[in-house]
This record gives C-alpha cells, structure tokens and sequence, in this order.
C-alpha cells in the first residue's frame, strides 16, 4: 500500500485480481469470524471500537488469526486514515513521515491515523522508542501484529501505553463459515460454481493448519484447478484436493515462541513418563524442520537432569542418539531419536543429582570459602611435606571394602549430605549402598574411640 494513500484496501475498486483471502476480508463486525472472546456482544474490543475510543493496541495471534483484517475493519469503521507498514522493511524515517503526514491529515480533514505494523517484533528498541512520542500524543494510533509473545519483544513504555489482545487459533467451525462464505458470495469464487463438499472443506483446513489466509488460497486452488462439467459447476473432490493441495504446514518458527513452546511439551512429556505425547511433539518439531542436534542436546540433558542414576544407561542412550544425528541426519535419524525418547519417557525418573548441585552451590554462596584440608593436599615438594601437606591421609585400598573414615570437606559443612537418591531405578541400590558404607563409617569411628 502506498504510504500516504487516504483510501483504504476496502475503497479501492480494483481488487478483482488480489487474492481470494484479501477479497473475503469482513466489512462489518458481524461478519467477522473467530475471536468472540474479544468482538463478541459486550466483550472489550468491541466495545471500544463501538464507542470510538481506540488505544494504540498490539495484536498477538497466529498467523491467519484475523490480525490484519480487524486492523482494516477498524479504520474503516471509525473512519480513520489507514496506513499499513511491515517492520521488515520500515524504519524510523518512514515513522516521523507518517507522523508528519497524520498531523496535516488531522489539521484538514478531523480524521485520525491509525498505523498497522505488522510483524512489529522485528523493530529493535531504537526503532520502537521512535514511536512513542506519537503514541503518547495521539498523533496516531498504533496497531502492532505479532506472532511472537509482546512480553518479550516490545519495549515496556510502548507496551504499557498499549492494550494487548490476544487472538487465539481459529476453530475449525470458524474456518468452515469463511470458507463457505467465499463459495456463495460475489466477492468470492461464486462465479465459478464450486461444488465443494464439508469433507473437502474440513481437509483444507486440516492442510492449512488453523489460518484462514491459507485455507481460502488453498480453496480457491482447489477449485480454479477443477475442471467445469456440462452445466459449468466445479465439483472439487477429494482425489482433486489431495493432488492439488501442498501437505500441511506446521506452524514453527525456530527462532520465536513456538519453538520454545513445543520443546517444553516434548521434555514435559518425557519427564512425566508419557511416551506417546513424546513422540508426537518430536514428530511435529521434525516435520517442520527442527535441528536434529538441538532435539539431541535437550534429550541429553533430561538424561542427566531428570533420570539421573536411577538408570544411568539413559545418559549412553542419549548421547548415543546425538552420535547418530551428527553422523547421519535426516531422515535415518529420526528412528535414533524417537527411541531415545521413548527411552527416556518410560525410564524411572529422579532429580537427586539436580537437588544435590543447588544444595551444594547454596553452601558455596552461603559459606566461608574454606581452604582444603591439607591431608588432601598432594605434596610434590618437600616445603609442602614440611608443612603437612598430604599427612595422615588415608588411603581407602588399605582398608576393607576401600572404605575409610576420613574427612573429605571443609569444617563449615561437616555432617552436610548433598545427595539423597529416591527408591526408583537404580537410585534404590545406591541408596542401599550409601546407608552400608556410612554405616560402615560409624562402626570404624566407634572403633577408634573405644582405642583411644
């Protein structure tokens, strides 16, 4: 769109050639699918629209949620002046342009400027602190589109001096209503005659995977590649479909928030022994192209961290597994990684090790760093013999089951125990191990007493 173009894509008389999912965008608000929860009767942001009283807002869905077509449907419904940006591709010159051009909109005519940016987590901070004096002063409203959480990647002042809403994924009745929308209104593909059953229908938008932008590009395929009978109508089956249509696309963004989001569903199903959802979000990260050695990394570190010595095997297993996808890759790669998985979803699991370390680093940060005790100490030189370095230590193969009484800490964490190995796995016969040898420990310094 042009920078200071005063019409709006909904003025433009020429979008007889744009995109099916650009000539569905709604005119109203009622005709406007999904997200009831904020344009639903009393719900908040219609609320404001209706009463014409627009913040700067951020926008954060997914893609295809209805981002960019309620951002035009507003400007439009309020009258407003409509300037689409992507931060991409803007920069700070184009925001004080805008704004110069908002203020002589506003002199002249009474109306406001409403800016969408899309994609707005791509503005570094410089970039969005340039907005916020014309935020501030209402020289004109922002609406930002993210798909990325706006926590993380707008700036606090622009964030508190907006209003967040959410945009949640479309259902798939929502999806079905614009869909059948396109197939009986004029400004859609009702001059070719689709014939298009609920079943093809809720294909697509399985292969669209929730966006709406993309089901109804898809659709509009499906039937301009369908060839008119006698009668002229196109009967889109689902033979024709599947040819058609390219396989589904699984919303991942490696560098953004579903990527964090759908590791964590892969490790917290491995943690909580559910080898079934496991394997499904690594399939789901596999498919939309993850780095095999990322998923490898973070199996290796469940290994450790959440099994531990209950089976000390699933830490070979895992780096096994690494092993394997540095060697092979893709595709053979995948049966090493599922496995490990499966492996270590259904291992008994304990976190001993990793409650151990904090209990050992809060005494280093709580404690005098106290030196080593000096029959501990090797001494290589005679100066450190002299001054006791190494005496009286004892050497563990001189005693039965190499096991000795000796002080192996600092005075200031005598008594302290660090590790304590639950009763699962393997854990439970180092836990029997550890109660014999302390045992041991106390019979030997009872001895000693008794002698003295």
């Amino acid at each position: 769109m042009d920078l200071f173009a005063l019409e709006d894509r909904e003025k433009s008389d020429d979008l007889g050639n744009a995109p099916l999912a650009e000539r569905m965008r709604p005119h109203k608000l009622d005709e406007f699918c999904g997200q009831k929860h904020l344009l639903g009767k009393n719900r908040p942001l219609r609320r404001l629209i209706e009463s014409n009283r627009l913040p700067s807002m951020i926008f954060w869905g997914p893609p295809g949620s209805g981002k960019t077509s309620l951002a035009l449907l507003i400007a439009k419904l309020v009258n407003a002046q409509f300037i689409a940006k992507s931060a991409v591709t803007a920069g700070i010159k184009d925001v004080k342009q805008i704004a110069e051009r908002a203020k002589m909109v506003w002199k002249a005519h009474q109306r406001r400027t409403i800016l969408f940016l899309d994609e707005i987590h791509r503005f570094n901070k410089a970039q969005q602190d340039a907005f916020l004096p014309y935020v501030e002063r209402g020289t004109i409203t922002l609406i930002g589109a993210t798909t990325e959480n706006p926590s993380f990647e707008v700036i606090g002042p622009l964030l508190s001096r907006s209003r967040v809403f959410v945009f949640n994924p479309l259902e798939t009745d929502d999806l079905l209503e614009i869909l059948r929308q396109s197939i009986a209104d004029d400004r859609g593909i009702k001059n070719l005659h689709p014939k298009v059953s609920d079943k093809v229908l809720k294909f697509i938008i399985q292969i669209a995977a929730g966006d709406a932008r993309r089901a109804l590009n898809l659709l509009d395929t499906a039937v301009q590649v369908t060839e008119p009978d006698k009668d002229g109508n196109r009967t889109v089956t689902m033979e024709i479909a599947e040819a058609v249509l390219e396989r589904k696309f699984l919303l991942y963004d490696k560098a953004g928030e579903e990527h964090y989001n759908l590791i964590s569903a892969f490790i917290k199903s491995m943690r909580g022994s559910d080898a079934d959802a496991a394997v499904y979000w690594l399939m789901r990260m596999i498919d939309a192209g993850e780095d095999p050695l990322f998923l490898a990394r973070r199996m290796l570190i469940l290994a450790a961290e959440d099994i531990g010595l209950a089976d000390p095997h699933a830490l070979t297993i895992a780096n096994a597994a690494k092993d394997a996808a540095h060697f092979l890759g893709y595709p053979e790669c995948t049966f090493h990684l599922a496995e490990t998985a499966i492996y270590l979803s259904l291992a008994p699991k304990s976190n001993a090790v990793l409650k151990a370390i904090q209990a050992a680093r809060k005494d280093i940060e709580q404690t005098q760093a106290e030196p080593v005790p000096l029959h501990l100490r090797n001494a290589p030189t005679s100066l450190m013999k002299t001054l006791g370095y190494g005496k009286e230590y004892q050497y563990p193969h001189s005693y039965k089951d190499a096991v000795a009484d000796q002080v192996y800490r600092p005075k200031g964490i005598t008594g302290k125990v660090y590790y304590k190995p639950s009763d699962r796995g393997f854990e439970a016969k180092l836990r029997e191990r550890l109660k014999l040898m302390r045992e041991q420990k106390r019979k030997i310094r009872g001895a000693k007493e008794k002698f003295k």
